[in-house]
């Protein structure tokens, strides 16, 4: 296998810890996204580089890092502008996922992922908008955290849909998820209720491959032993489908009103699938957003009243192991749709979203996702790290 796994844009690109913390002695690799001092990002595209200029001073989630002893060891790849859930980026090829080499490793955040995977970092941040964090995790077989949104600052991020928009992060060990945390999350009011019920979302585990769902059926009573509560229900009145056309929709909005000036001046070139969805976007009208608007805020308020500060919600990270590489055509486009589908209700909802590891029973990577309420982050990274024995 490649020494460093196709996972790296600029592997020397070195910045020394600041201070001396939790993160003492860890290294750690940030997607090619943010800001570092007297360096230009590329965003996963040759026509973004070369239109940009370095940046004059490095973004504050690095900083924070940095400041707690972490050492920053490289910047990984991703796809072009963010825009995929694949990892497979024309310009510059596809990092190679280190638990399933002829699979896809996931997108956008697929350097970052696979860098952690393969053990070249002990932990890297990536950018979560509709999954960019969170599905690169489970196909590479490892711990991902999407936060509660406006929790991490941005600053220095380029962004994708603002309003989406969270920086992410992936540890092979629970433990390292949770120091990052304590790094990039301020620490709210002590909670002691702790986590006492537990759902399991109907419609979403119907979007489970049959090896996914075999996975989960298994994982179901460890958890609820330790909740003591347990119940199925139904997330979506109007269907998974419409949340997912929804958070498209408003997406796809803030995606043309932060790059559609770029790309209409520059005309960069994209690859396949990235040019089609970018051209849809295109297409968008702000009239479009008000009926999405109406519905993201039942959204919020559905899952709020579910979980509050005490639930936790539990459905697949994706809906199974990772695709086979260089596939096109419909089963591609089925398969981000129902990935979609399960990534768009934390996203929605703004929630904090952990996925945790699995293998299916032959032996591939997989995640199962466990959501919390608003704000109650650190304390879904402490349960975790408690429980992850059990797993």
């Amino acid at each position: 296998m490649p020494k460093e796994w196709g996972a790296f844009v600029a592997k020397d690109l070195v910045l020394e810890p600041t201070g001396s913390g939790k993160l003492q002695g860890a290294a750690f690799a940030v997607k090619d996204v943010f800001a570092i001092k007297n360096y230009t990002s590329g965003a996963g595209n040759p026509d973004w580089l070369n239109s940009h200029s370095p940046s004059k001073q490095t973004a504050e989630a690095i900083q924070r890092l940095l400041f707690q002893g972490a050492r920053l060891t490289g910047t990984t790849q991703t796809d072009e502008i963010m825009y995929s859930l694949n990892g497979e980026n024309f310009h510059y090829g596809t990092p190679v996922n280190p638990q399933a080499p002829e699979c896809i490793p996931g997108g956008s955040s697929s350097g970052s992922a696979v860098a952690v995977s393969a053990g070249l970092v002990d932990f890297a941040l990536g950018t979560d908008t509709g999954g960019s964090v969170r599905i690169p995790a489970a196909y590479c077989g490892i711990y991902g955290f999407r936060p509660t949104h406006g929790l991490v600052a941005l600053n220095g991020v380029i962004p994708l849909a603002e309003s989406f928009d969270t920086v992410g992060w992936m540890a092979r060990v629970p433990k390292q998820l949770l120091d990052v945390g304590l790094a990039l999350l301020d620490e709210p009011t002590p909670n002691d209720k702790g986590f006492k019920r537990m759902f399991i979302g109907n419609d979403a585990w119907a979007l489970a491959d049959v090896d996914c769902m075999a996975s989960g059926l298994e994982i179901f009573p460890v958890i609820e032993r330790m909740i003591g509560h347990c119940e199925w229900v139904d997330l979506a009145p109007q269907g998974l489908a419409a949340w997912m056309n929804a958070f498209r929709t408003l997406q796809g909005l803030e995606i043309w009103r932060a790059h559609g000036e770029w790309i209409q001046t520059v005309k960069p070139t994209f690859g396949p699938g990235i040019a089609e969805r970018f051209a849809w976007a295109s297409t968008l009208r702000e009239e479009d957003s008000a009926a999405a608007s109406e519905l993201r805020k039942e959204v919020r308020k559905r899952m709020s009243d579910l979980l509050g500060e005490d639930g936790l919600l539990i459905i697949p990270t994706a809906p199974g192991s990772p695709p086979l590489l260089k596939q096109s055509g419909e089963a591609v486009e089925n398969r981000r749709t129902r990935t979609l589908q399960l990534s768009c209700i934390a996203g929605l909802a703004g929630l904090p979203q952990i996925t945790i590891p699995l293998t299916t029973s032959n032996g591939m990577p997989m995640g199962i996702s466990i959501i919390a309420g608003h704000g109650q982050d650190l304390k879904l990274l402490r349960w975790v790290n408690a429980a992850a024995f059990e797993f």
